[in-house]
């Protein structure tokens, strides 16, 4: 590897000040995360133009299965990541080729699988979606180009982006997911519109299978460049089953991968509550969830920016310079999540009219969108302690936080507020959840930074 490029990345990680670190790292998974929300609400927003609920309700239905894919990226993705971070702290440079090699080749793999397992089981996945005979089509369609064909590409340019990302490439790895996001934008209106191709949703679905591709595209061509400079590895002579790579990157990719599996659980009760109250619901449901998705997404960039820089200072033992990082994020994403969630519960019924005009759908969105709001503090809370919990290895203390924020809280409270307030209580379930999932977050972190401190 160039020496010059190895001083810099060890230069960040260990002598940089914290506020340009964190800034370099995260500032452009945030953009990143940002401008895969964007393309999420482009699809919502270019087949809300059509004022076709129906069309509307199959993007929102599919949204589940789309976000199982976050299960593989999290399994390979953020577990060969924290494993190759924490390989850089200790030096361990054949350890972190050997992790990004296998992340690359069983995330393909999978990806190749769930496109096959989706195609040969589709009627039952559709009726397990919440689909009827108005949105099964529809849905079905949607899905042909973001599943059966898509599945690959999709998980491969999220994966690629965390390998790039473990070893300080930020910019790069969220410019390699930008260009796919920014190209589905420019494709929605296109393939969706009645002035372009007018295929409503399947053309939303279609969009998306092209941007992937191009995304992908892009991290290759990027590896091709520089492949004199860069840990990453993509030989699959290095991906050979070795039990000490697999056992590592399995210790934090299952219980990160659990958790968006317990999310996908979570989504498709929420909906398939949502849809027995009709299609304007479930529409206004889809886009209140968007909307709220971008502040989201902004916290969980946070979050997720920073996982290099905890993860190689924890390896080398640098406790101080991890727990500075940490708290310095965390004040930055309250104060954000604070005047964001003020200004959605202000400003929510405008918001959601920007996406539909529909009375209806206006009327629910209004009402569910203040309640994924009023969670939004306490979220950033959740997600910065698991980025710690996966930076550090501890993937049990992962497990144990989506146990408790799906199963113990969440699942439970859609139940018991949807019987309390029927349709309206279900979109403050997270909220009731993750008030007292962040209590234990601060608790337990505030526990763990005292042991780090008592080894230093």
């Amino acid at each position: 590897m160039d020496h010059s490029a190895k001083g810099d990345k060890v230069y960040l990680f260990e002598q940089m000040s914290i506020p340009k670190a964190v800034r370099k790292l995260a500032v452009p998974t945030i953009l990143s995360s940002l401008v895969m929300v964007l393309y999420n609400l482009a699809d919502t927003y270019f087949v809300g133009l059509l004022n076709e609920s129906g069309e509307t309700a199959a993007v929102t239905l599919a949204a589940p299965l789309l976000l199982a894919f976050n299960a593989v990226n999290n399994l390979f993705g953020v577990g060969a990541s924290s494993m190759m971070s924490r390989a850089l702290g200790k030096k361990e440079i054949e350890t972190v080729r050997k992790s990004s090699a296998a992340g690359f080749y069983y995330a393909l793999l999978s990806g190749l699988i769930f496109s096959a397992i989706y195609t040969l089981l589709k009627n039952p996945f559709l009726t397990l979606l919440g689909a009827d005979e108005a949105t099964a089509a529809v849905t079905a369609e949607y899905l042909k180009w973001t599943v059966s064909f898509g599945a690959a590409p999709a998980i491969l340019n999220v994966v690629l982006a965390y390998l790039v990302r473990a070893e300080g490439a930020s910019l790069h790895a969220s410019l390699g997911t930008m260009s796919g996001c920014l190209l589905n934008i420019v494709l929605d209106p296109i393939f969706i519109l009645p002035w372009g191709f007018h295929m409503g949703a399947a053309g939303a679905g279609l969009a998306t299978f092209l941007s992937n591709c191009v995304a992908c595209m892009y991290f290759f061509i990027l590896l091709y460049a520089k492949r004199r400079t860069t840990y990453v590895c993509v030989n699959p002579k290095m991906a050979k089953p070795e039990k000490r790579i697999l056992s590592g990157i399995c210790a934090v990719g299952i219980p990160a991968s659990i958790q968006n599996l317990l999310n996908v659980t979570g989504m498709t009760i929420l909906n398939n509550m949502t849809a027995s109250f009709g299609a304007d619901a479930v529409a206004a449901m889809g886009i209140s969830h968007k909307i709220s998705m971008v502040p989201m997404q902004i916290a969980f960039g946070l979050s997720q920016g920073i996982m290099p820089l905890v993860s190689y200072n924890y390896a080398s033992r640098n406790y101080t310079r991890m727990k500075k990082s940490f708290w310095y994020t965390a004040r930055i994403s309250l104060i954000f999540m604070a005047v964001v969630t003020a200004g959605l519960c202000f400003a929510s019924g405008n918001v959601v009219k920007l996406f539909m005009k529909d009375g209806a759908v206006v009327d629910y969105g209004t009402q569910f969108l203040r309640g994924f709001a009023l969670g939004m503090p306490f979220l950033c809370m959740d997600f910065l302690a698991v980025g710690v919990f996966q930076a550090c290895g501890m993937g049990m203390k992962s497990f144990i936080f989506a146990i408790l924020r799906k199963i113990v809280l969440e699942i439970p409270a859609l139940y018991l507020l949807n019987a309390l307030v029927p349709l309206y209580g279900i979109a403050y379930a997270q909220c009731v959840a993750e008030m007292v999932l962040s209590a234990v977050a601060v608790i337990v972190l505030v526990k763990f930074f005292n042991g780090t401190q008592k080894q230093e």
